[in-house]
Order: C-alpha cells, then structure tokens, then sequence
C-alpha cells in the first residue's frame, strides 16, 4: 500500500488570495480637465467603495469599485451642480459610475497597472489605470495590513456621451485614483 503512504505525506500550503476593502476616507477618484485652453479643472468623487483581491504568489488580482456620481466637488458649487445634469454625469439616472479589473500588471511584489472596464452613465469601456505608486505596511492602530496606491488613466468623455461644452471644455479627462484597502 505505497499509495496510503503517499498520502500521508503533507502537501505544501497553497497561498491564497487577500481580500481588502477600500477605506473610503482614504479612497477617492480626482479629475482634470482642461478649461478653454487656459486652465485645468479638477475635481474629485468621493468616498469610493469597493473590494481587491491580489494574489501576490501568481501574481494576480481583482478590484471592483463604486464610484457615486452624485457626490463630486471642484471647489465651485454651482459647476458640481451643473456637472450632475443630464447631458454631463446624468447623477439622477446613473448615480453609480464602476470600475472592474481582473488583469493585473505587477512589478515584482507591486501592482504596476490594472485594466478593466468603467462603467460610467450606463455605457462600458476598457480603462488602464497605471500606478505611480503602491505599498503595504501593517497600520500601527489596527495592527492589520493595509494595502494601497495612486493610479492615473484617461478616458474620453464623449465616448460616454458627456460632450457637452465641447471643444471649450476638453474631451480627454485625466483620473487620479487614491485608495487604501484594509486586508480583511
């Protein structure tokens, strides 16, 4: 009975992947955008939710996020509230925008990029977000793990049927994504 022996044998340990949720005071998506060829807008989307997965032996991952459009300020009240009309961010039909990304790029232990799919006024396209930055440490006050990085992407806005004020207002729109995810 070799094979009973064979079993006997431990096996080694198969390392899974970790589960972070995003710390939404932490988390958030900024935008740019340039205005009349003079000045950049920015603005941000906050607080973002969402999980990652990574799997740093592979190395693979998986993020999902929610993005609520109707939360975003540029410092100018009655611009935030134009952006969330119809013919920009259309907030009362599509009050979520997402992002959703299972191919990830790693530089050695560190993801370097991700690509995925936003979801943004009810219409899908590819976005890679490529990151300028990415760490983990354990937090001194949780005593968890805590994983995070800034991204940077670009979309086009009218891709998502946001062209309003077109060619005063850009098309190409930089994303700058700050998160920070608490291993669960």
């Amino acid at each position: 009975m070799p094979w009973l022996l064979a079993l006997s044998v431990p096996l080694p340990v198969l390392a899974q992947p970790v589960v972070y949720r995003l710390d939404p005071q932490h988390s958030f998506v900024h935008f740019e955008v340039m205005h009349f060829g003079t000045s950049t807008l920015r603005g941000r989307f906050g607080q973002i939710d969402g999980y990652v997965e990574l799997d740093r032996t592979v190395p693979s991952g998986w993020v999902s996020l929610r993005i609520p459009t109707t939360v975003v300020d540029t410092g100018m009240p009655a611009f935030d509230a134009r952006l969330l009309q119809g013919d920009l961010l259309a907030s009362e039909t599509y009050p979520l925008a997402s992002f959703v990304a299972s191919r990830f790029s790693f530089d050695g232990p560190k993801v370097s990029a991700l690509t995925g799919e936003l979801t943004l006024r009810g219409v899908r396209q590819g976005l890679e977000l490529r990151a300028l930055r990415f760490g983990c440490h354990t937090h001194p006050q949780l005593q968890r793990e805590v994983c995070g990085g800034d991204f940077e992407g670009e979309l086009n806005r009218a891709d998502f049927g946001a062209s309003f004020g077109m060619p005063f207002v850009a098309n190409r729109v930089r994303l700058r994504v700050q998160v920070e995810g608490i291993r669960q």
